[in-house]
C-alpha cells in the first residue's frame, strides 16, 4: 500500500490521503483533509468541502469595533443551517476524542457553539461571563483585548477539583481573553485539557498566552 498526498489546486493549503494499492491497480482516495500548514498539534482530519465552505463564509469587517480592527463576523455561518452545523461538528469530533467532564464556554459567541457540543456529549455546561453578569459569588480574571480591557468571570462552584474541561470560543486572537479563562479554570481547581477556536489568527500568537494547554483551531489566518 502507498499513501498519496494530493492537494487541492483551488486550496493547497487542504491536502486528502489517498491509498493506493499497486497489485490491485486502483486507488482509494480520502475523503478527508487535514491543514498542512498547522503545527503537528493541530493537524485534524476534516472534510475538505466544509473547511471551505466555512472559510469562504467569514466575512471581514474593517474598523469594528475600533478603527483599524478587522473583524471576523461568523454570522453568514450561523445563519446558514447546514454550515452551523459543520462548525459544531468539528468541536463535536474533536471532543469525541478526549476524556472530558464538561465544556468551558466565553461570553457570548463562544456558547453558540458549547452549549450544542456539551448537550450533544450529555456533560455539563460552564459559563465564562463579563463582569456583573452572573448571579452568584464569582472568580474574577482580567485581560486586555486587541481593542480594549474587560473582566471575566466564573462562579465559584462551576467545577469540582480535579474534573476535565474543555475551552471552546469562536475565535483566539491575542488570546487575553482565553488566558483569563485559563486562569480562572486554574482558581477553582480545574485542568483544561484543550482550549478549541474556529477561528484563529496566527499574527497575533495568542496561543502563546495559553501554554502548555493544547490548542486546536480549524480555521486559521
Amino acid at each position: 500500500m502507498i499513501r498519496v498526498w494530493r492537494c487541492q489546486e483551488k486550496s493547497p493549503r487542504y491536502c486528502t490521503l489517498a491509498l493506493c494499492f499497486p497489485d490491485r491497480a486502483f486507488c482509494c482516495r480520502a475523503v478527508q483533509a487535514v491543514d498542512v500548514y498547522g503545527p503537528p498539534a493541530t493537524i485534524l482530519a476534516m472534510p475538505a468541502d466544509t473547511v471551505e465552505k466555512l472559510r469562504n463564509s467569514i466575512r471581514d469587517v474593517s474598523d469594528f469595533p475600533k478603527p483599524g480592527i478587522v473583524f471576523k463576523d461568523i454570522t453568514p455561518v450561523l445563519r446558514d443551517g447546514a454550515l452551523f452545523r459543520n462548525a459544531i461538528d468539528l468541536f463535536l469530533e474533536r471532543c469525541r476524542t478526549l476524556t472530558l467532564d464538561k465544556i468551558v464556554c466565553i461570553d457570548a459567541r463562544g456558547f453558540l457553539f458549547g452549549s450544542a457540543v456539551a448537550y450533544e456529549l450529555g456533560v455539563g455546561l460552564i459559563l465564562i461571563r463579563k463582569k456583573g453578569k452572573l448571579p452568584y459569588k464569582t472568580e474574577s480574571a482580567s485581560y486586555t483585548l486587541e481593542y480594549g480591557e474587560a473582566e471575566m468571570e466564573m462562579h465559584i462552584d462551576s467545577v469540582e477539583p480535579g474534573e476535565r474541561l474543555v475551552l471552546i470560543d469562536d475565535l483566539l486572537a491575542t488570546g487575553g481573553t482565553s488566558a483569563s479563562a485559563m486562569t480562572l479554570i486554574n482558581k477553582v481547581g480545574g485542568l483544561l485539557v484543550e482550549a478549541q477556536f474556529l477561528i484563529e489568527l496566527d499574527f497575533l500568537r495568542g496561543r502563546e498566552k495559553l501554554e502548555p494547554t493544547p490548542v486546536i483551531s480549524f480555521l486559521r489566518y
